[in-house]
This record gives structure tokens, C-alpha cells and sequence, in this order.
């Protein structure tokens, strides 16, 4: 690197200090943003000394007036007595200096600046402060949302939590059991401990929720320590666990709603599950709302279908940037445009218009802005058919495809009563256990939820216990035995009941903890009965080579407290979009019977 030219003029009236002063150019270009500055003075950096004789002749009318706006050294006797002036006056000048500092006049011809001197850190400092979008909320939960969801402590972000005593009193009597509910009762009990534990832990400052490692949490947890003074009317039983909780949101809600030293005031909203309670809430003035953090979505129609129009222009568009080529019996499309940010792995595009010919295809790739097509086996033409099965509509085609596909190891399928969930899912899965022998055998089970009254116990071993639970495995079976026609092929005709029922384990939910499936094809009946939590401990079963098959009507959600927004089976087809593994696809018209599909729309 060659050395910077050497000084010329004045040079004897350099300070010490200002030799080893940073080089920044002083010139009109210094106004400029924080930005471009860097800029400046990084390619000045060999020239530092030409600096100051540049602007000697310019100290003598800008010097003044710039001076109060610096902190560089000067190299004269008057401006060095300058400058001890305005040091005694720089507290009281502090917030003048910015404004003083862009001032169009140029800076003396020996200013200097100094490291300390870039104020640029301290704007986003004020720029976050002025996000702030006023008090944090204060929620008063309701025990039921505790035994819901035991995480929920961890889930309102900046605003801060209440807990009565009452609740806590709940909490403890439900903590015994095998159940659910005494399972999160235990662990919401573990937390609340872990919390109380926590170093420097103060409950009657507040209790910081991030202390146990949920930095999401940037509230505080409050207990009621101190008995509170509260009315409600003499028709509220006093006793009743639900009305203490409302008279503690009465007396918070007036308690908070005045700012007092070291507290503003805050919007106390009482938090529950049970839908009378938030209706007592509403009837006495008090904000309430529903737990809505265990919900997937908050409308059904949002929910992923898995299949997507392409549009009747779509290959006008594409013609010029379109490319085609052959691999087998696929044929492959790369595509670009404003389509692909909206298209997922594995998600089916389809084309359809008069006159036209139509295609359907899988997205197999997206990479950038370009995405890679792969048109379908066609299931729907009889040489295709499996176990005896055609498909008989475009979404049956996409769920075959995706049940055939070895390299899927999830499949989740959705649609109302009549689609042909069970029945595709079963051939399927005879044909890759007996014909391809790519799996062992078939594991199926379902959530054991009545529709009505439960019948007592039933008798018998696991399978006799599940077998009243599966009559859909014995319908769709005998269908499949008979070979619909005698087009089931060779294996079809010679395969009798018993040999497929040797293929084909019934299996308990309720025994699942713990174990490891290898190589197996599991079929998950009636899903939408399932929690995110038992989804979860379901499908983390699965070891090398087993593929898992999720199906259910969302419409049809026989377990309590339990929604569309909230069921495992929308938990699991939401996580597991675009994922090169698993699939989706939502049947839309069913193929049962005409009686069938038309109770499904009118009642």
C-alpha cells in the first residue's frame, strides 16, 4: 500500500492526539447519512493531512460557529480556549449538538472528530422505544385453560398473567390420575414450581417468565397472595370455584384502572375455555376471551387442500419460458413466474379447460423462482388398478398417487363421508404388502370415541376389544376380497380372508407409548378425533421404512372440546405442508352411493 503524501503546510500545528485520530472527509459530503459517511471515509483514508489544509481558509468564517458542535481538538491556541468553553457547556447543550452538527456552514480547517463522537447507535434506539404500542395486558387464566394446554403460561408474549388461588386449589385436584387432564395438571404444577425456583424469584414482584428458558415469554406471573374486595350479585353462588375466579377479574379490573406510582394502569381479560364462564364474564362488564393458541387455523376453508387450478391462461403465460423434457413414462415441466411463492413440495397442479387437453402433475421441485412439474400415473384406466381398485375422480387420482409413492412416507387425506379414504388406503397398502412386498404388514387403528352412549366393557383380547370399532376395516374388506368383478388380479382371486387378515393388525391407540413400527404400512382411522398431542405421539412412532396414512372427516369431531381449528389431523396436514416427504389432499366428492352423497350436502 503506497504512503500518504507527506505534510506540507502547517504541519507543526498538529497535536499530538491528532495524529492517530481516525481519517474522516470534512467536506460537504460529511452531511450526508451515517451510510454514505462510512463510505467517504474509507476511500479518503490516504489522504488524512490533505484534509486539513484543503479547509484552512474556511476556519476563519465557519470555524465558529461549527466549533459548539464538536468535540475534535483544535490545533490552535484561541479555537483550543474555544473549545474549553463549550466543554463546561456541553451538558446543558447535549441535545442541541445533532442539530448543530448538520449545519450546512464546513467544519474548521484542524477539526478532527473523535471515535466517541458518532451518535448513529443511539437512532434505533429511539426508533424501538417509539414502537411501543402502550401497557401490556394482565390475563387472568381460568384453570381449565392450565389443564388444556400446559404450556400456555409461555404463549401471551410481552403481556403479563394472573393466577387466582382458586385455581391453583383446581389444579391440585386434578393432579391425580392417568388421564390427560392429570397429566398437564402435573406438569402446569412442575412449571410453576420451576418458575417459583427460579434465582432472584420475587412473587410479589412477579414471577419473570423467561427465567426457564422461554424467551417468547416477556411477561411476568402474578399469584394472588392477598385476599381481594370484590361484589357480585347475590344471584352468583359465592362458594362456586367460577365466581371467585369472576369476583378476582372484578376486583383486578377496578384495581388496574388507574395508573399508580411504579404501575400503569392495565386491561385486565379474564381467559377460558368454558364458554358460560365467558358469558358470566361478559353479563357482569369484564373483558373475556376464548384460548385461541391451541388453535391450527381459525377457519376451516383456510385449511391446506393439497391440490391447486392452474389458470386458464397459464400456458399462454408460460409458452416462452416453459421447458419440457421426458423421463420414462413422465413427462416434466419447469416453470417460473409469480406462481411459484404459492406452490408447496408434493402439492398437485392441475389444468383443466374446453377444447384443451388437460394435465395434471405433482410439484416435485422449487428452487429460486422456478418450480418442476411431474405428471401422474393415471389409477382412474383399469391396467393401472390397484387391488382390484380404479379411482373414480381427479382427487382420488392425487391420494392414489401419493399412497403408491414409496418415497412418501406421510399421507394425510380428508374428505367427507363416502370419498374412498379407508377403501384406497386398504388397497394400497395390500398391494405394496403383498404384491410388492415393500412393507410387512398393515397396523391399523383409530381413536376409540362413541358416538353416543359407551356400551360398558367390551370382552375379549386387544383385537376382539377393537374389533366392534372396525367395522370400516370388515366393510371395505370384503369389497376388496371379492376383487369388485374379478378384476383383482392373480393375487386378487387366490387370496382369501384369512390370508389378508394375517396381514393386517388391529391395534389399540391406547398402547402405542414406546413402541417402534419397522417396515410396517399404518393406517390412522378417524384422525379428526385425535389431539395435536396423541398425533404426535402417533406418528413419532414410526422407524425405518414404515409409512404412516392420517385420514378423517374434520365435520365429524365426536371428542369434546375439540374443534376443526384445533384437531390433531388440521395440526398435522398444517406442519407437514410442503415437507419432500408427505402429502395431502383433500377429497372432495364422495363415491359411496347417490344416497349418500346427497345426505352429506343437505343435512
Amino acid at each position: 500500500m503506497p504512503l500518504p503524501p507527506a505534510p506540507t503546510k502547517r504541519a507543526a500545528l498538529l497535536s499530538p492526539d491528532a495524529h492517530d485520530a481516525p481519517a474522516r472527509s470534512s467536506h460537504k459530503g460529511s452531511r450526508r447519512s451515517g451510510e454514505s459517511r462510512a463510505d467517504s471515509a474509507s476511500t479518503s483514508g490516504p489522504q488524512p493531512l490533505e484534509l486539513f489544509d484543503r479547509n484552512a481558509a474556511e476556519a476563519v468564517g465557519g470555524g465558529a460557529e461549527a466549533a459548539p458542535a464538536s468535540r475534535g481538538r483544535s490545533k490552535t491556541a484561541s479555537s483550543r480556549n474555544q473549545e474549553r468553553n463549550q466543554e463546561r457547556n456541553e451538558d446543558r447543550n447535549r441535545e442541541q449538538r445533532p442539530a448543530a452538527r448538520s449545519e450546512p456552514e464546513a467544519p474548521p480547517a484542524a477539526y478532527v472528530p473523535a471515535p466517541a463522537q458518532v451518535a448513529v447507535p443511539q437512532t434505533p434506539a429511539r426508533t424501538k422505544r417509539a414502537k411501543s404500542n402502550g401497557p401490556a395486558k394482565l390475563f387472568v387464566l381460568d384453570t381449565n385453560v392450565l389443564l388444556h394446554d400446559p404450556m400456555c403460561l409461555f404463549r401471551f408474549e410481552e403481556h403479563d398473567i394472573f393466577l387466582p388461588m382458586i385455581v391453583l386449589e383446581e389444579l391440585d385436584g386434578h393432579k391425580k390420575g392417568t388421564t390427560e387432564v392429570a397429566r398437564n395438571g402435573r406438569q402446569t404444577s412442575r412449571t410453576l414450581d420451576a418458575l417459583a425456583a427460579a434465582q432472584d424469584a420475587d412473587i410479589a414482584k412477579g414471577l419473570k417468565l423467561d427465567t426457564t428458558g422461554h424467551r417468547e415469554a416477556g411477561g411476568k406471573l402474578f399469584f394472588q397472595t392477598a385476599p381481594l374486595d370484590y361484589s357480585l350479585p347475590v344471584s352468583l353462588p359465592q362458594g362456586k370455584a367460577d365466581n371467585q375466579i369472576l369476583g378476582v377479574v372484578q376486583a383486578l379490573r377496578d384495581q388496574y384502572a388507574k395508573d399508580q406510582p411504579g404501575r400503569p394502569k392495565q386491561e385486565v381479560v379474564l381467559v377460558s375455555k368454558d364458554i358460560n364462564m365467558r358469558v358470566k364474564a361478559r353479563a357482569l362488564g369484564l373483558a373475556a376471551d376464548d384460548y385461541q393458541n391451541d388453535k391450527t387455523l381459525e377457519d376451516g376453508d383456510l385449511l391446506y387442500a393439497g391440490s391447486l387450478a392452474l389458470p386458464a391462461d397459464f400456458w399462454t403465460r408460460q409458452s416462452k419460458t416453459v421447458e419440457s423434457w421426458q423421463s420414462g413414462s413422465s413427462t416434466f415441466y419447469r416453470i417460473s413466474g409469480p406462481l411459484v411463492p404459492n406452490l408447496y413440495i408434493n402439492q398437485f397442479v392441475y389444468f383443466e379447460a374446453p377444447g384443451e387437453p388437460s394435465m395434471y402433475a405433482r410439484v416435485t421441485e422449487i428452487r429460486d423462482k422456478t418450480a418442476v412439474f411431474k405428471t401422474l400415473k393415471d389409477y382412474s384406466s383399469g391396467k393401472n388398478a390397484v387391488w382390484g381398485v380404479n379411482t373414480r375422480n381427479r382427487e382420488q387420482n392425487f391420494a392414489m398417487n401419493l399412497l403408491m409413492d414409496p418415497e412418501v412416507d406421510f399421507v394425510t387425506l380428508t374428505g367427507t363421508a363416502g370419498t374412498g379414504k379407508t377403501l384406497m388406503a386398504l388397497a394400497s397398502g395390500l398391494t405394496q404388502v403383498l404384491d410388492d412386498r415393500r412393507y410387512t404388514e398393515i397396523i391399523m387403528t383409530r381413536a376409540t370415541v362413541s358416538v353416543g352412549e359407551d356400551i360398558g366393557f367390551l370382552p375379549g383380547t386387544e383385537e376382539e376389544k377393537m374389533g366392534p370399532w372396525m367395522g370400516a376395516l370388515d366393510d371395505n374388506l370384503e369389497f376388496l376380497a371379492k376383487g369388485d368383478g374379478g378384476g383383482a388380479g392373480e393375487w386378487g382371486r387366490a387370496a382369501t380372508n384369512e390370508l389378508i387378515r394375517s396381514r393386517i393388525k388391529v391395534k389399540s391407540m391406547n398402547f402405542m407409548r414406546g413402541r417402534t413400527f419397522l417396515n410396517k404400512y399404518v393406517i390412522i382411522d378417524e384422525a379428526q378425533n385425535l389431539t395435536p398431542k396423541q398425533m404426535k405421539t402417533l406418528i413419532t412412532r414410526a422407524g425405518p421404512g414404515t409409512k404412516i396414512i392420517c385420514m378423517g372427516n374434520l365435520a365429524q369431531i365426536d371428542t369434546p372440546y375439540l374443534t376443526e381449528g384445533s384437531s390433531g389431523l388440521t395440526f398435522a396436514v398444517d406442519k407437514f405442508k410442503g415437507w419432500p416427504h408427505g402429502g395431502h389432499i383433500t377429497l372432495a366428492r364422495g363415491e359411496r352411493s347417490r344416497l349418500a352423497d346427497f345426505a352429506s350436502d343437505v343435512l
